[in-house]
């Protein structure tokens, strides 16, 4: 008998901003106010119901109709209301530009690692700002995000048929703005597979939360470093996400259900020990 009984949190990203519909029965809708925490409201309302009879709980990133911007997402908001709503587990989709050749348009990504170039975001649950992540926590970032949530992803991706690659790093910068033709060729050098807006800090804010955390990445450009090709536009961008997120959608349907049939209490224990002794104020 598990000690933990499995609810995943599916963070929804550009072009999939209302997935509700196409995943949730019985859904029932807990609003952002109700949701608000210690780190403020999260982004959109939750939308709570069942797949494969599992409990799965769903926030879009940029709220209803896209208007909130990657640098005003509240992260740690979000982060904290799906933690608070007893999920065990997040998984994310979000959009991306391809930084290197052999990653088309359209691909799918099982992200196992990141670079971070945000420069003006909450970056940590630690630092007073609540009662319940007290003290000063280094968290071990290493692995970045669950491996075997990941993997359950990327088979998923195989047998369903889709060009799904296994690990890659993902940039975050900060954004609105795309990436100057030289910052793209420097991220290409630094070892980039992609880049985002998003990502961080919300893979390693989930950590700290103690939440298994794994990422579906779609690329739907090449940024700008490619010399052969037209430089990214955000219309593009959304088009080929929407071209292409039914697959995301049916890998996250088919991975609930997946999920579900594991016994994860070693995992959760074992992340939530690492943030215990991560915390050097404990």
């Amino acid at each position: 008998m598990a000690k933990y009984k499995v609810k995943i949190g599916i963070i929804g990203g550009s072009g999939l901003n209302n997935p509700q519909n196409q995943i949730l029965d019985n859904c029932k809708i807990i609003t952002r106010e109700e949701a608000k925490n210690d780190f403020g409201l999260p982004s959109s309302d939750l939308y709570q119901g069942y797949s494969n009879g599992v409990e799965v709980i769903l926030l879009s990133r940029h709220g209803p109709s896209h208007k909130i911007s990657p640098s005003a997402v509240n992260y740690r908001a979000n982060i904290e209301a799906l933690k608070l709503a007893g999920c065990t587990h997040i998984l994310a989709s979000t959009a991306c530009g391809s930084l290197q050749e052999c990653i088309c348009r359209g691909q799918l990504v099982i992200p196992d690692s990141f670079l971070d170039r945000t420069i003006s975001r909450k970056v940590t649950l630690y630092d007073g700002t609540s009662s319940r992540y007290a003290g000063v926590c280094h968290m071990p970032m290493e692995p970045a995000f669950d491996p075997n949530t990941s993997e359950i992803l990327f088979e998923i991706g195989k047998e369903l048929g889709y060009e799904i690659r296994k690990g890659g790093t993902i940039v975050t910068i900060e954004g609105p703005r795309f990436s100057s033709k030289a910052e793209s060729n420097a991220l290409r050098l630094w070892g980039g597979h992609l880049v985002n807006m998003t990502t961080c800090p919300e893979v390693y804010l989930a950590k700290e939360a103690g939440l298994l955390y794994a990422s579906v990445a779609m690329a739907t450009d090449y940024d700008c470093w490619r010399d052969c090709d037209d430089n990214v536009h955000a219309t593009d961008v959304i088009a080929v996400f929407k071209q292409n997120v039914n697959k995301i959608k049916n890998i996250l349907i088919k991975a609930i259900k997946v999920i579900n049939e594991r016994n994860w209490d070693e995992e959760i224990d074992s992340l939530q020990k690492l943030c215990q002794s991560s915390n050097v104020s404990s």
